[in-house]
């Protein structure tokens, strides 16, 4: 259940299709096929049929029993990877690359170049083997990273057997780590904010929290310490501020209302002006 059926039931809550989730959680199209005709039977899986297409959604059973699991078999927030590249370093070219001229494919056709390896887009340079992987969600940052670095390297053991090449271990160069935020999805209708670091805008159709540069994803998966020794902080200068409180009352005398000569209290009004 949760080696496989969750991670499959959790693509699909996602928008993924079969063939995309087996590359995903690295499943075969067979063994996809064969989770998705028992979570049918277990009916949490509906399935559906468009003229020539398959479609596959959770049905109420399906996502109740995700809603079950959030908190407890993994957090509930969600979180989005894309236009993420993987690079590989070529560390020797295979037998099998000699016989294929790349410059001359980019310059007649550069779909050919942007290839397709696993059904994952992939591109070759004079150093390098990048792999495009596709969107991808999760409910924590280190998983949708840990879900594309592994889609990558399953792209690149595919590389090293077809071309013979030697690569060096991954290396993310690009991606948009963005968080499906609420406050977000209700700004980002009307207008987008943007700086050097971050933006908030409303794109495939939610609002998103992006994180454009490295430091900020580091800051924003810091914040929730940040804002917890805050917290300590504000209630440790509660406590002093308390005891300064106390011991100024204790050294100050008690203050004495003066009278005016000739008036008495009860020719004072409210607002201290005399009757």
């Amino acid at each position: 259940m949760r080696k496989w059926v969750l991670p499959i039931l959790r693509r699909l809550a996602a928008g993924d299709y079969p063939t995309k989730i087996g590359r995903i959680v690295g499943l075969s199209p067979q063994h996809v096929h064969y989770y998705m005709k028992k979570l049918e039977g277990c009916k949490l899986v509906r399935r559906e049929k468009r003229t020539n297409v398959v479609f596959y959604e959770l049905t109420s059973q399906g996502t109740n029993l995700l809603q079950s699991c959030e908190g407890v078999v993994f957090p509930g927030e969600l979180y989005r990877l894309d236009k993420c590249q993987v690079g590989f370093e070529i560390l020797r070219e295979g037998l099998g690359l000699s016989m294929v001229d790349f410059r001359k494919v980019e310059m007649v056709n550069w779909t050919a170049l942007l290839g397709l390896e696993q059904g994952v887009k992939v591109r070759k340079t004079s150093r390098s083997w990048i792999v495009h992987v596709e969107v991808i969600r999760g409910k924590q940052p280190a998983e949708v990273y840990g879900l594309a670095m592994n889609l990558a390297n399953r792209v690149a053991a595919s590389l090293k057997s077809k071309y013979g090449v030697v690569l060096a271990d991954g290396k993310f160069i690009a991606g948009e780590l963005a968080v499906e935020d609420p406050v977000a999805g209700l700004f980002g209708r009307y207008f987008t904010v943007s700086t050097p670091k971050r933006k908030v805008d409303h794109s495939w159709n939610v609002g998103e929290l992006e994180h454009l540069q490295k430091d900020a994803v580091i800051e924003y998966l810091q914040m929730p310490e940040r804002v917890k020794q805050l917290e300590c902080h504000v209630e440790r200068l509660t406590v002093s501020l308390d005891k300064m409180t106390g011991i100024l009352e204790r050294l100050l005398p008690p203050a004495e209302t003066a009278e005016e000569p000739g008036i008495s209290k009860g020719q004072r009004s409210m607002d201290g002006y005399v009757t």
